[in-house]
C-alpha cells in the first residue's frame, strides 16, 4: 500500500477531472498489459468503473469549463472588435500625397502600431480557444490535455491581448495630449492599468494550478516497506 494516502485534491472540477485520468493512465501504464482487459464479478472492464465513477465529475467538469469559456469569450470578442477598429483608425490621420501616416516617425506611433496588432491577434485566438471548449464533446479523456491546453492558451492570449489594448489606447491618446500635459500623463496611465493588475493577481492562483496540472505528471508515490 501507499504511504501516503492523501486523495491529491486540486481546486476545480475540470482540473480534479484532469489529474483523475492522469492518475488512471499512470496505473493503466503500470500494470502488464493483459491486466486493464480483465473483468470483474460485474463484468466491468476497469474503463467502465473509471467512467461510472466519474460521471458527475465529468459534468461539473463541463459546466465550469463552458462557463469560464463563455464569460471569457465575450471579453475576448469585444476586444476583438475594439482592437479591428483602433488598428484602422490611425492617430493623426494620413498624408495626403503619399498615404502614409502623419506620425510614422514617432516612436508612439509604433507602439501604438504594435499594440494594436498583438491585441488584435491575441484577442481572436483566444475567442478561437474558448469557441473550441465550448464545441468540444468533454468527453473524459479530454481533460487530460486537451482542454486544459485550451483554456490555458485561451487565459493567456485574453490576459495579453487586454494588456496590449491598454498600451495602444495610451499611446494613441498620448498624442492627443499637450507637451506640458504629458508628463502628468504617465501616473493616470499607470492608474488605467490597475484594474488589469489586479485581475491578474485575482486570476494568479487559477492560472497556476492550471500549468501545474497541465504540465504535470502523476506522482509515483514510494511502497510501503512491509520487511
Amino acid at each position: 500500500m501507499f504511504t501516503d494516502d492523501r486523495p491529491w485534491l486540486t481546486p476545480g472540477a475540470a482540473l480534479q477531472m484532469q489529474w483523475e485520468v492522469k492518475w488512471f493512465e499512470y496505473v493503466r501504464n503500470s500494470r502488464p498489459p493483459n491486466f486493464f482487459p480483465i473483468l470483474n464479478n460485474n463484468n466491468e472492464s476497469p474503463q467502465q468503473i473509471f467512467t461510472d465513477n466519474h460521471k458527475d465529475l465529468v459534468q461539473k467538469g463541463g459546466e465550469w469549463l463552458n462557463n469560464t469559456a463563455t464569460s471569457c469569450s465575450v471579453v475576448s470578442t469585444l476586444i476583438a472588435t475594439v482592437a479591428f477598429a483602433t488598428s484602422t483608425t490611425l492617430p493623426g490621420g494620413n498624408m495626403d500625397i503619399t498615404g502614409l501616416p502623419v506620425l510614422e516617425l514617432k516612436p508612439a506611433f509604433h507602439l501604438f502600431a504594435i499594440s494594436s496588432l498583438v491585441a488584435l491577434c491575441s484577442s481572436i485566438t483566444s475567442t478561437i480557444m474558448f469557441l473550441a471548449i465550448l464545441t468540444s464533446r468533454q468527453q473524459e479523456k479530454d481533460f487530460a490535455k486537451d482542454l486544459p491546453a485550451k483554456l490555458l492558451v485561451g487565459l493567456t492570449t485574453l490576459f495579453l491581448s487586454i494588456l496590449a489594448i491598454l498600451v495602444s489606447f495610451c499611446s494613441a491618446h498620448f498624442f492627443v495630449l499637450q507637451k506640458e500635459l504629458r508628463n502628468y500623463a504617465l501616473p493616470i496611465y499607470a492608474v488605467t492599468c490597475l484594474p488589469v493588475t489586479l485581475f491578474a493577481i485575482a486570476q494568479l492562483p487559477l492560472y497556476v494550478d492550471l500549468i501545474w496540472t497541465t504540465f504535470s505528471t502523476a506522482p509515483q508515490l514510494p511502497l510501503e516497506d512491509n520487511t
